[in-house]
Parts: structure tokens; C-alpha cells; sequence
């Protein structure tokens, strides 16, 4: 088994694949030596202005709108406890491990710029935390996206400090204490300045981004392949894919899209049965087949410009207040999630148009009017048997669902702290709905291959092309039955779910055709 390569933390931003493999994958993540030198330097300076008269927000007073109120020296321990207790204030349901990996990650990657003034001790058990496999629990509500995602990462910060609930490498539900104590891991004790660098950060919603870019590149390529299925399979044309008629209208999410039909169209013996113009008298075929490329191109576009916005976010150091490269202490404003929840927000319309059009062209194949002679509902016995009609309905309830969730959060703004915190970016709901948005993607996208391959191997003895074929192939080795009576369709729908989720069906594509775009 190969070793999960370790991704060093240092004073530079990390890649969204970085993140993804500390999130998703497991691996484990080292401080570089540059930059526990930079949180060395940092930390001195914070200790320096500890006994200094004058008042440093965060380090020798309150918080928010408490910022003009001075903390004597010896309660400052306390004032730092207090506001990682106070803020560790979620609700609902628990957030998954993937996002609480990414956001933990993404936290230590700004502590390790040096320009939070945290103590070395507290980087380390941030990644000692992520290398033990322990999770803080960390739930659904809580942020409003401004002065960062303040209840998520307090949760996580409670952890640090032995305190609240995680789940440990197995799963299992414990008190902080206990694991960390299981781990051999020191609970941190939290000086001047470090209550607030824990929690100021637009790591939630970011690690979320993080994620969300890297499902949205595979399922825009396997919304491709439905696609080549779907117009395979309903008799449709590949000549409006030419690179020639794409190249009239220059936009590269097009012209990638349009590039991938075409290879995994290629060879079909389906498509070439009706080459002959005097045996095919359709003229153009329908805009969900026709105009595939220039919505899921646009999707790409879209997606560009969010992972353009992600890796500057990468690139930032996002802590209230700051130390700065020549040592002064500054406020700022940089903690508001206005950049990433506007592309959070931005992706779920092209997301929800998308699966729009999948469902589109999974109807057509149920309708005889308009499905080029396949049976009504694509049912073994119409009349007798339903096929699947149903299918389609989960597809439209799920594509209804998305409509909803394209519906912007960050136009929402609540007023909070006492007006101190008077417009905020609800970057975390975007988040949150973006996911629930990919998931249901994923389920459109898989309903439709499986009616596409039902429709296919209805066309029979006409032989699809060899990408597409390949899929149909994957389907009946993972246990679908192909084309035949009513039967019970749930189970078959999860296993196209899951052979999309797992990545099985862009390798074996992939196989025929090379990498897609």
C-alpha cells in the first residue's frame, strides 16, 4: 500500500488538492521550519505589547463590541477561555468530518504565516489534532460568515484546549479531554491575542469551497458523458459538437465540453445507423441535446472563476487583528466572507441548470413522442409496467430542490453584536447549501446515465460507442440488470450514484478516450 504523501503547513498558501488530501484523504500534515520560525517572531512581538499601557484590541481588551473595555493582566487567561467557550455556541446536526478537517487545516495554514502571534505550542496540537485522526464536533449553525466563522472554528478551538465533544479516528463520540489524553496530546493553555486568532477566519466556509471545486470538476466531466449517452441513445446528432462550430463562439468551458462529447461519442454504431439523411428527417435536434456545451461550459467558466477566487483566498492571511510583516499590530476587515460566499452562491445557479438539462433529457427518453422508438418510459411492457417513470419524478423533485438552493445567501445580511458586526456575508449558509446542491447534482447526473444505458441497450443490436458502451459495461458488472421488468429501482439508482461518486465511471471513460477536459 503506498504511504499518503505528508503535506507540509508553511508560510505560503496551500492547493486545493492539499487540502482535499488532509480533508477527504487522510493525510497527515507537518509544520515547516520557516514557519514556526515566523510564529517564533510573531508571538514575541504579541508578549512585547502584553505589559504595554496603551490598549491592543485582543490582546489587553475586549472583544466586539466590548473592544474599549481594558483586561487586567491576570484575567486575560480567563478572557481568552472565555471567548473560545462563549463563541462554541453551534446548533443541529454535526458537520461532516471532511469540511471540520478542512477548516482545521486551512486555520493552522494562516497561524503559520506569522501573522497571528499564536504560540508555537498551539500550531503544533492543530496539527497534532488533524494527525491523530480526532474530529471537534462542530455543527450546522453558528456562523454568520463575518469576523469569520466564529462558532465552527470555536468548536475546534475548544477541542485544542480539552474541552467539548470530538470523535476520535474510529468515530467514536468522546469527550475533548479524553482523546486528547488517549493521543498523548498536551490541551493548550491560551495566552494574549490567541482566543481570536483561533476563531477570525474564513476557513469554513473556504475548506467547503475547497471541496466543492474539486466535485464540480469531476461532475461537470460525468454531466458530459450522461450527455454523449443521452443523445447516443435518443437517436441525436454529434455534428453540432464540431470543433469548428464551437470555435464561432470562443468560450473555453465550451469548447472543453464540446471536446469531451465528441470523444466519448466517437465509434458509436448507434450514430452512424442514422448518418443517411434519407433516414433521418429530424433537422436539429432539441436544445437540452443541442445546446449541452454551451451550458455546461458555462458551468466550467463558472467554476474557473470560483477556483480563481479560492486560491487568492489560499494565498491570504485572515486573523483580526494582525501582525504585520514589520511588526505593528493592526485591525482589519479582511475577516468578511464576501469573496467566497459570492462564488459559493455563483456556483449553485450553473449547478442547478445543469441538472435542469440532465432531467430534460432523461424525460425525453420516457416520452414515445419523442424518444425515436423506444417504448413508453423505456418499460418492458408499457401499460403493465412502469419502467422509469418514477425515476424521472425523483429527478425533477431533486432538480426542483436545487432551483430553491440556487437562490443566493449572501444577499442576507443580520446585524449581530450589538450592532458592532452590522453586515455580514452568510458565507457559511452558502456553503452549506452548495453541498446539499452538489449531492443532488450527483443524483440527476446518475439517474440519467442509468436511463441513458437502458435506452442504449434498448437500441440493440445497434452497438453504442466505446466510451459510452463502457459505462453501460461498468452498470451491469456493479449489479444492474439492464432493460427487463418492474423491479425495485431505489438500489439501482445508488449504484450509479455511487459508481459516479467513487470515480469509476470517469476511469473507465477515460480508458477509451484519455483524460477529459
Amino acid at each position: 500500500m503506498n504511504e499518503i504523501p505528508t503535506v507540509t503547513v508553511g508560510i505560503g498558501p496551500l492547493g486545493i488538492a492539499e487540502v482535499v488530501a488532509v480533508a477527504r484523504g487522510g493525510a497527515p500534515v507537518e509544520l515547516g521550519a520557516e514557519a514556526l520560525d515566523e510564529i517564533r517572531r510573531s508571538r514575541a512581538i504579541v508578549d512585547a505589547l502584553a505589559d504595554d499601557p496603551v490598549p491592543h484590541y485582543g490582546i489587553s481588551t475586549g472583544f466586539g463590541a466590548l473592544a474599549t473595555t481594558h483586561i487586567p493582566l491576570e484575567r486575560r487567561t480567563q478572557l481568552q477561555l472565555g471567548l473560545i467557550r462563549s463563541h462554541a455556541a453551534g446548533s443541529g446536526p454535526e458537520v461532516e468530518r471532511e469540511v471540520v478537517r478542512a477548516l482545521m487545516l486551512l486555520r493552522l495554514s494562516t497561524l503559520a504565516t506569522g501573522r497571528t502571534g499564536v504560540q508555537e505550542s498551539t500550531a503544533r496540537a492543530y496539527a497534532a489534532l488533524l494527525n491523530a485522526g480526532i474530529t471537534p464536533v462542530v455543527r450546522e449553525y453558528g456562523s454568520l460568515g463575518c469576523s469569520g466563522d466564529l462558532a465552527p472554528l470555536a468548536h475546534c478551538a475548544l477541542a485544542c484546549l480539552g474541552e467539548g465533544e470530538v470523535r476520535d479516528a474510529t468515530g467514536t463520540l468522546m469527550p475533548a479531554g479524553e482523546a486528547l489524553a488517549a493521543a498523548g496530546i498536551e490541551p493548550v493553555t491560551l495566552r494574549e491575542k490567541e482566543g481570536l486568532a483561533l476563531i477570525n477566519g474564513t476557513d469554513g466556509m473556504l475548506g467547503q469551497l475547497a471541496l466543492a471545486i474539486t466535485d464540480l470538476t469531476a461532475l461537470l466531466q460525468v454531466a458530459d458523458v450522461t450527455a454523449a449517452m443521452s443523445v447516443e441513445g435518443l437517436l441525436g446528432t454529434d455534428d453540432v459538437f464540431a470543433a469548428d462550430l464551437q470555435d464561432l463562439r470562443p468560450q473555453p468551458g465550451q469548447a472543453d465540453s464540446a471536446a469531451n462529447l465528441r470523444a466519448v461519442f466517437a465509434g458509436s454504431g448507434i450514430r452512424d445507423s442514422h448518418r443517411d439523411p434519407a433516414a433521418c428527417t429530424r433537422v436539429q435536434d432539441a436544445y437540452s441535446l443541442r445546446c449541452t456545451p454551451q451550458v455546461h461550459g458555462g458551468a466550467r467558466d463558472t467554476l474557473a472563476h470560483a477556483r480563481l477566487v479560492a486560491d487568492r483566498e489560499l494565498r491570504s492571511a485572515v486573523d483580526n487583528p494582525v501582525i504585520t510583516l514589520d511588526g505593528r499590530v493592526e485591525s482589519n476587515g479582511n475577516f468578511h466572507g464576501a469573496p467566497v460566499a459570492y462564488v459559493l452562491d455563483f456556483l449553485a445557479i450553473p449547478l442547478a441548470d445543469v441538472a435542469s438539462m440532465s432531467e430534460r433529457r432523461t424525460d425525453r427518453f420516457l416520452d414515445r413522442a419523442r424518444s425515436n422508438g423506444l417504448p413508453p418510459f423505456l418499460a418492458d411492457d408499457p401499460g403493465v409496467d412502469s419502467g422509469h417513470m418514477i425515476a424521472q419524478y425523483t429527478q425533477a423533485a431533486i432538480v426542483s430542490e436545487l432551483k430553491r438552493l440556487a437562490v443566493p445567501a449572501s444577499v442576507d445580511s443580520i446585524p449581530s453584536s450589538a450592532m458592532q458586526e452590522d453586515h455580514v456575508s452568510m458565507g457559511w449558509s452558502a456553503a452549506r447549501k452548495l453541498r446539499r446542491a452538489i449531492d443532488g447534482l450527483r443524483r440527476v447526473l446518475a439517474i440519467e446515465m442509468l436511463t441513458a444505458a437502458r435506452g442504449i441497450a434498448m437500441r440493440a443490436p445497434l452497438t453504442p460507442s466505446p466510451a459510452t458502451g463502457a459505462v453501460v459495461d461498468l452498470l451491469r458488472a456493479a449489479g444492474w440488470p439492464g432493460p427487463g421488468g418492474d423491479r425495485y429501482l431505489a438500489p439501482e439508482i445508488e449504484i450509479a450514484v455511487d459508481l459516479i461518486a467513487s470515480g469509476q465511471v470517469l476511469t473507465e471513460v477515460a480508458v477509451v478516450t484519455g483524460e477529459l477536459r
